[in-house]
């Protein structure tokens, strides 16, 4: 079954840019939030995204009206029983992903392909809760979602071969390079990426270098784009904080255990970027400076 209609709820910042990306692709799309409210936000943010892709000449004025014209936002669940696949982009609380899914269970037909952007939970865990396992996956997004060319495909156990593979060829439809894995927690890039970021919160901690002298290092040294500690306040310290502790309950070692100082960051409210302060004060966004930590 090749995917044409494509579902999404939720539309903050992963799912308005799933499904963006969806519509740009030729894709008609619908995407769920709970009030009109949130949907004209989300949906405002879309139109900017767009509009500065025109500005960037990515795309033209047509494809980008042609785009727009293939979303649709709802308030109403009942309104995706049409769609081939639903992708889910609601807030990361396994409770709140138990629940959505088994009330699509009650709309949507048995051909429904179900697919969680989660970023650590377990997909199993979701799967189970619905009354069609074999057809669901994890589809990880990276944000920005239209930009970042990177998707997580996560099968479980029971996931079923052929719909593991229609949702590969869904990802390639997106123009997005797919990396296939398993249902592990933190999956492949933050299985890798989240112990590196602990461990230069741990070499700060213990006075092996400055902010700056980290970043740097990681950037000339390694050829990076950003350095941890930069990189950890445009991820959010809290989200890092809260992935860092799945991982720890999953796997009991330490190298993925929230170092003192993060979680004293977090407690304080500095998290980085969108908080106005994190490793670095960001009053001037155009020249961040190290905040002092000792």
């Amino acid at each position: 079954m090749a995917i044409e209609k494509v579902g999404v709820v939720g539309c903050g910042l992963m799912g308005s840019g799933i499904a963006q990306t969806a519509a740009q692709a030729g894709l008609q799309v619908t995407v769920r939030e709970v009030s009109t409210e949130l949907m004209e936000k989300g949906f405002g943010n879309i139109d900017k995204s767009l509009s500065r892709l025109v500005q960037r000449g990515t795309l033209n004025t047509e494809q980008r009206d042609a785009t727009r014209g293939r979303l649709r936002g709802v308030t109403r669940l009942e309104e995706l029983a049409g769609c081939d696949i639903i992708i889910e982009a609601v807030t990361e609380q396994l409770p709140v992903k138990r629940e959505l899914f088994q009330a699509l269970d009650a709309v949507c037909p048995r051909n429904t392909i179900y697919a969680s952007n989660t970023s650590s939970l377990s997909i199993t865990e979701m799967a189970v809760a619905t009354q069609r396992p074999e057809r669901f996956v994890g589809l990880h997004f990276f944000n920005p979602v239209p930009i970042m060319k990177l998707v997580e495909i996560i099968r479980t156990i029971a996931t079923e071969p052929k719909v593991y593979e229609e949702v590969v060829a869904f990802a390639g439809r997106l123009g997005k390079t797919a990396v296939r894995t398993t249902d592990r927690t933190g999956f492949v890039v933050n299985r890798l990426l989240v112990p590196y970021l602990l461990d230069a919160v741990r070499a700060l901690e213990e006075g092996v270098a400055t902010i700056p002298d980290l970043d740097q290092a990681m950037k000339i040294g390694l050829g990076h784009p950003m350095g941890p500690l930069t990189l950890l306040d445009f991820v959010g310290l809290d989200t890092t904080y809260y992935i860092a502790n799945i991982m720890f309950d999953e796997f009991k070692e330490r190298r993925f255990a929230p170092p003192p100082l993060l979680k004293r960051m977090v407690m304080a409210g500095w998290n980085g970027r969108k908080s106005g302060r994190g490793f670095y004060d960001y009053s001037d966004p155009e020249n961040p400076k190290p905040v002092p930590l000792a």
